[in-house]
């Protein structure tokens, strides 16, 4: 089997590798939603999520759901060439033959290798084991080790005016709501005036401040030396400067964790298992933030089984997603209960939501039930 098959499925504990698939019906339609709100980080905006859902029916009369987030800058994939890479993998795996779970994920990955087709791979994937999962009668949560059926999320302010910031970090207090993740990143006054505005209005919230490669090196050390200023100490600081400047990732993690004890999570910089060996090796940073469309279901498995076996530690975040894509994260976080931060706020912003089904919210804490698989559906008629 291959290595990669093979240590996911230690990481995923199930029960059979010998699970056969037997697709009926598999196909991917757009799953567009509207946002509350624009929602702008430092290198993108939207309003609207569009994204695509996937389903998969087995001939056992299970089906599957999945979701490919696109988020522009961030996945490979627009939402057109989402949508003909996911017609290929439906129409493959309704050719194909009955085969046993492993060999059916390998050929997926052959047909979406890489991070150029990571988030419409995920999508296919999750389908799969929520599929395979419904078959067993099993919770997603359970199937991935059963540490906890609950977490508890962060919730993300955008890039907004100060006061704007402040009347939503008030709001978010009052639903109960610990720590506030920041965007940051596009203007650096601006930025410390919306952490201020905060601070004012709910003084003893976590801060986490996510700068989406926004900053330079000089300026992601400027701004924690502003903040050690005003007293402030963010629990994390993600991605402060570009995918692919190393040195500079490595120089703000030093900096900031002995001047200022505050750990740096690699987001954008982390699309592959090389990559996190080079994050880890180099002691490049803290934090290794893991988003199942930039890796993939059994991709991410891998990164996380490697930083399980490191010093640094996990966070889970995602895209812009429904609770389907966000609800299977969550399951993973759960069921795995190795994630220091948890960030999987995103269907919260949305104006609708098209999800059926699924886990319960209280504030920031998500409790998975013990319906079989993810235990969410779309009502695929009203999916365009």
């Amino acid at each position: 089997m291959d290595p990669l098959i093979l240590s996911s499925f230690r990481s995923l504990n199930l029960m059979n590798t010998n699970i056969e698939l037997d697709v009926k019906k598999a196909e991917g339609r757009p799953l567009n939603v509207p946002l509350k709100a624009p929602f702008t980080i430092a290198n993108s905006s939207l309003d609207k999520v569009e994204n695509v859902g996937i389903r998969i029916e087995l001939s056992n009369g299970c089906v599957g759901w999945g979701e490919a987030p696109i988020l522009p800058s961030v996945t490979a994939e627009d939402q057109p060439l989402a949508l003909a890479k996911a017609a290929e993998a439906c129409l493959f795996l309704k050719e194909s033959s009955p085969v046993i779970l492993s060999l059916a994920l390998k050929q997926i990955y052959g047909i979406l290798p890489g991070h150029d087709f990571a988030s419409v791979r995920s999508g296919v994937e999750m389908a799969l084991l929520d599929a395979v999962a419904k078959s067993i009668g099993m919770p997603l949560w359970r199937l991935f080790g059963g540490v906890s059926n609950t977490i508890i999320t962060d919730i993300t302010i955008p890039i907004v005016s100060a006061d704007e910031a402040s009347k939503l970090a008030l709001q978010y207090r009052k639903q109960g709501f610990k720590t506030l993740k920041l965007k940051i990143g596009k203007n650096l006054d601006a930025d410390i005036e919306v952490l201020k505005a905060i601070r004012k209005v709910y003084p003893d919230c976590f801060f986490i401040l996510d700068a989406n490669e926004g900053y330079t090196p000089k300026e992601a050390v400027e701004v924690l030396d502003k903040l050690h200023g005003m007293g402030v100490t963010p629990i994390l600081f993600e991605q402060p400067v570009h995918r692919d400047d190393w040195e500079g990732l490595g120089y703000v993690s030093q900096i900031a964790r002995e001047k200022y004890g505050v750990s740096i999570a690699a987001d954008e910089s982390c699309r592959s298992l090389a990559d996190a060996k080079k994050l880890i090796e180099e002691n490049l940073a803290d934090v290794i933030n893991i988003k199942l469309a930039k890796l993939g279901v059994l991709g991410a498995l891998e990164v996380i089984e490697l930083v399980g076996n490191s010093s640094l530690d996990l966070m889970i975040g995602g895209m812009v997603e429904t609770r389907l894509a966000m609800g299977f994260a969550g399951h993973l976080a759960a069921g795995m209960g190795s994630f220091k931060f948890v960030d999987l706020d995103t269907p919260l912003l949305l104006s609708e939501d098209p999800v059926f089904g699924g886990y319960e919210v209280s504030g920031a804490v998500y409790t998975f039930t013990d319906a079989s698989g993810h235990g969410v559906f779309l009502c695929w008629d009203d999916v365009e």
